[in-house]
């Protein structure tokens, strides 16, 4: 394998090979390749480097007396290492070569055979900073000199964030990238210089070779012209251009000197212009009572400022020492700078001298939101009020309503009772009236003050806040509890806080905030069996919800008792006189689990199920219902039958695995939408499977409206969190939905401390020859797709080829499909079948997962041909009945090893006989790799389970392991179910990420 690095050298770009198959030769580099092996690598990839190669000297990291080998060639530089002078055999780059090169390595990996090295890859993300340069035109014209003749160049001018980003890129600069050097002793120059260097010749060639093309070939072919001037703007849109002795290019240098003075002296002075903006010293101050105030201000201390106007002074010429002298030139040359770019500017200068200028609050606004963020971006020093670098956009309203009954009613709360709300209002924490409020409208001005405290808001904001409020003088208490957690009915920018002198209604309030502990109710009558501490709280909240009659989620850690603290709650419903029933949705996997845990938990509970080609439908349905407690049926025959189950009044509507309904669109979230139910309650460890997006369908599901319609969602909380990690929209929704969610894991010991451990581990396999060979002709099919594909073409191959290197790494007769023989061709197969010999001697028992049901078939059949014993395997194709007797079967110790199909059987089971489970491939979502694994590690288990990831080692199975890991927290609530968030990564990243390493093959 070749490794391809690039290094700046005498300002130019070089490129040098390094391989491990290179033989030793005597002082020179022993890993350097010949540079004739990597131009024809290169021509075969259609780039075509026309320069000459030579050897070259580049100082790296030895060690023993050779080279540390880079990262991407044979492994990591270790340590105790010293600088070392090698040969190599180089090629330097002319400024075309330099942007053909880069431009073919940008975003990759990879070209053809060659992998690209870190310093290519960095001096690859310079080309792309230069071409932004080059697209926003921030360049200048310049003349080069050197020893008497002159050359026309384009230079970068790097001011503001354009300064901030190429610090970045020197500091980020790897070492390599400034190796190369001929003189005896270690190179001395710095990264910001060797970046200049090569920015200036990116930014030059690009400007100059688009010019050339637009001139006519006469006119680009003229090279004698009247003076210095016109040659050199010929020279600017020509290939390099070196100008000829004319008598006056002299006055043309200095010329072009005087001409960029004024950005020199703005780029070189250690200060720079400020703006800051002043209120009114009266709150009441009417007309131009604004100031906007000229300063200068350190760059390196902003804290140092001197007003504009006492520049020249003995105490300002104190402060800017030795640099007071140019101090009024570049204060007047930067106002100039800025009239030209700020609208009005000019006017105000030779209005209003040079202390700054007087405006009203809606040219204060305009500054605020359009003048001062522009300013910033050019590198101009800004100085905000408080008020404002707090809040940075519009202030709420604050709403507080005292809840009072139109008439004292007696016995339990109704939600649905008329209540009249008196409202109290407050603006940034100030209180204020409706009146007063109406009157801000009248004004009509972005930048109101109240109480002494100025602040931001709309006029039309504010009528439509009066206009809701007068509204809403009388509203039903489930209103206010909606206007106060969710996004309806109050506008989403008004803050709601609902109070009550009624006990009751300010007591529901608190426990709904979790301001006030909720009291535990007794164990119901007639449950059989203890329930834990928590699980009284998980019981006793759902009775709370139920009664009040609103929605709840039960999302408790998967072995936790989600189905327990239900049947307790139906069990202390049909207590209180409940007379409905009770409608259960679930998979069908795990039907007949909620059969025979109502049996043994509320065996005075009736309980009927929903399934198979002869359960009963329409009014005989609605019999069999009226005359059971509970009715248990699937996602599939809810929507199936919702025609006659949307016709019956339900007592409750409960779905366990609610994630199931996470998106909205399908059918079967759409029928249990349609079911008419007094409550509903929702049952699911994994609430946020993909993102919190998930959580808008089941919340739709609970509580229809409390988080708005589904473009407000977005809008307002998954947009904000997703793409900008907004930590304001995440409260808010977490305010939002808190009341009606309850999470609890079990790794939390102030649950449940009487669960055994549960142990993780990598099991790292490597690839025989025949998957590495696979594997590899996979990725090179990839690499034709991703040239031409976009959009959803692309999104599909990448989803296929991941689809397809799971098969390979899994075994050859998957991917294949060819009925092939099993034994000695997979490297992971061999390793799981050591595994579970060991298991099976043990006498223990073990699960093992996968996605796929073609490889499930493989391994049953491997596995039982290899130890003579049954392996049992779950996958969807199975009845309802053969499910149960499988579970049956192994629970009871009958075999002992359980293949299961991933999503068939990833959920809703209970196979405590195992103590060993094993993920033979990956799913990529910690959530649902948890899912499976707790069908294990969960109430009843009395053995530490040992879990196994199985990963084939330098595979993408590997890098999307340690991705995963490093980004664990994030990827619980943001890398989504399977591998659809890999395809939103960059083709680089995306080669980076499937690569074959060499130590995959064993």
């Amino acid at each position: 394998m070749i490794v391809l690095h690039a290094g700046e050298i005498e300002g130019s770009l070089a490129l040098w090979g390094e391989s491990d198959e290179s033989k030793t030769t005597k002082g020179k580099h022993p890993f350097s390749a010949k540079w004739q092996d990597i131009k024809k690598e290169l021509k075969s990839q259609g780039i075509t480097i026309d320069r000459r190669h030579s050897i070259t000297g580049v100082w790296l990291p030895s060690k023993g007396g050779r080279p540390l080998p880079s990262r991407g060639a044979a492994g990591t530089p270790g340590s105790r290492a010293s600088l070392k002078r090698w040969d190599v055999e180089a090629a330097w780059l002319s400024p075309k070569d330099t942007v053909v090169m880069l431009s073919a390595a940008r975003g990759k990996i990879a070209i053809g055979g060659i992998s690209i090295g870190p310093d290519l890859g960095y001096w690859s993300d310079v080309y792309g900073f230069a071409a932004s340069m080059v697209a926003r035109q921030r360049i200048l014209p310049d003349l080069e000199e050197e020893d008497g003749v002159y050359s026309a160049v384009w230079r970068p001018v790097l001011v503001g964030k354009d300064y901030e980003q190429f610090a970045a890129l020197a500091k980020r600069m790897p070492p390599a990238a400034r190796a190369f050097d001929q003189d005896s002793k270690p190179p001395k120059k710095s990264a910001t210089d060797s970046l200049q260097i090569i920015l200036s010749v990116l930014i030059d060639y690009m400007v100059r070779s688009a010019a050339h093309e637009a001139l006519p070939d006469a006119y680009a072919r003229q090279r004698l012209f009247d003076s210095a001037h016109d040659s050199w703007l010929h020279g600017l849109r020509t290939p390099h251009f070196v100008m000829g002795g004319y008598e006056d290019v002299g006055e043309l240098a200095q010329s072009v000197r005087e001409w960029q003075h004024a950005i020199a002296v703005a780029h070189d002075s250690p200060f720079r212009l400020c703006f800051r903006l002043e209120e009114p010293t009266t709150p009441r101050a009417k007309g131009d009572a604004w100031f906007v105030r000229y300063l200068i201000q350190s760059r390196s201390d902003p804290s140092l400022t001197v007003p504009a106007e006492a520049v020249g002074k003995k105490r300002a010429d104190k402060i800017l020492g030795k640099h007071a002298t140019h101090a009024k030139e570049f204060l007047l040359m930067s106002l100039g700078q800025v009239s030209g770019i700020v609208d009005g500017m000019s006017g105000k200068l030779s209005k209003h001298g040079m202390s700054g200028y007087s405006t009203n609050a809606t040219g204060a606004h305009r500054f605020l939101v359009e003048e001062a963020p522009v300013l910033e971006q050019l590198g101009y020093g800004i100085i905000l009020p408080a008020w404002w670098a707090r809040g940075g956009t519009k202030t709420r309203l604050a709403a507080q309503a005292n809840a009072v009954p139109k008439m004292r009613a007696k016995g339990s709360l109704s939600l649905d009772a008329v209540f009249r709300f008196d409202w109290k209002l407050s603006i940034g924490g100030q209180r204020i009236t409706i009146k007063e409020m109406e009157r801000l409208v009248k004004a009509k001005t972005p930048l109101v003050n109240v109480r002494g405290q100025w602040m931001e808001t709309g006029s039309g904001e504010i009528r439509k806040a009066v206009d809701f409020l007068k509204k809403h003088s009388r509203a039903t208490l489930r209103d206010s509890v909606m206007m106060e957690f969710g996004a309806k009915p109050a506008p989403e920018w008004l803050d709601v806080e609902i109070t009550s002198n009624d006990f009751r209604i300010s007591n529901m309030m608190d426990k709904l905030r979790g301001d006030t502990t909720m009291e535990d109710l007794p164990q119901p009558d007639g449950f059989s069996g203890k329930l834990r501490p928590y699980q009284v709280r998980g019981y006793s909240w759902l009775a709370f919800l139920q009664e009040l009659g609103f929605g709840g989620c039960l999302a408790d850690d998967m072995g936790l008792g989600k189905t327990v603290q239900m049947l307790a709650m139906i069990q202390q419903y049909r207590q209180a006189g409940g007379q409905e029933p009770i409608l259960l949705v679930c998979p069908t996997s795990v039907m007949s689990n909620w059969g025979k845990e109502s049996a043994r938990f509320a065996p005075s509970l009736s309980t009927a199920i929903h399934h198979g080609p002869s359960r009963k439908k329409n009014k005989a349905f609605a019999k069999q219902a009226v005359r059971n407690d509970i009715v248990v049926s699937s996602y599939a025959l809810v929507y199936r039958d919702a025609e006659f189950l949307k016709k019956i009044k339900w007592g409750g509507v409960v779905l366990d695995e609610a994630q199931n309904v996470k998106n909205p669109d399908t059918k079967q979230a759409r029928a249990v939408r349609s079911l008419r139910a007094s409550f509903r309650f929702a049952l699911t460890g994994t609430p946020v499977e993909n993102n919190v997006a998930d959580m808008w369908s089941i919340m739709e599901f609970l509580n229809p409206g409390l988080l708005g319609t589904r473009s407000e969602f977005k809008r307002r909380f998954f947009l904000p969190i997703h793409a900008r990690k907004d930590a304001n929209a995440a409260r808010a929704l977490r305010r939002a939905i808190g009341p009606f969610m309850l999470r609890r894991l079990k790794t939390d010991k102030s649950i449940i401390s009487d669960l055994p451990k549960k142990m993780e581990m990598n099991v790292y396999c490597s690839l025989t020859g025949e998957q590495a060979s696979l594997y590899a002709s996979v990725l090179e099919d990839l690499d034709e797709k991703l040239r031409s594909a976009e959009g959803i073409g692309r999104k599909g191959a990448i989803l296929a080829t991941l689809s397809k290197l799971k098969q390979v790494c899994n075994h050859p007769a998957h991917f294949l499909k060819d009925n092939s023989a099993v034994p000695d061709r997979s490297g992971k197969l061999a390793r799981l079948t050591g595994m579970l010999g060991e298991v099976i001697d043990a006498g223990e028992q073990a699960l093992v997962f996968t996605q796929f049901v073609e490889m499930g078939d493989i391994l049953k059949k491997h596995v039982q041909d290899t130890f003579g014993r049954e392996v049992l395997f779950m996958h969807g194709g199975i009845s309802k009945r053969q499910r149960d007797e499988m579970v049956e079967r192994f629970q009871k110790g009958r075999c002992s090893v359980f293949v299961v199909s991933l999503k068939a059987g990833g959920t809703g089971l209970n196979l405590t006989a195992a103590s060993h489970v094993f993920h033979f491939d990956r799913w990529w979502n910690p959530a649902v790799e948890n899912q499976a694994t707790d069908r294990a590690f969960r109430i009843g288990q009395k053995r530490n389970v040992q879990v196994y990831k199985m990963i084939c080692v330098g595979t993408m199975e590997e890098r999307i392991d340690e991705l995963i890991e490093s980004k664990k927290k994030m990827s619980e609530t943001v890398v989504g179910t399977g591998e659809g968030w890999i395809t939103k990564l960059s083709n680089r990243d995306i080669r980076q990420v499937l690569a074959l390493s060499e130590e995959a093959s064993l």
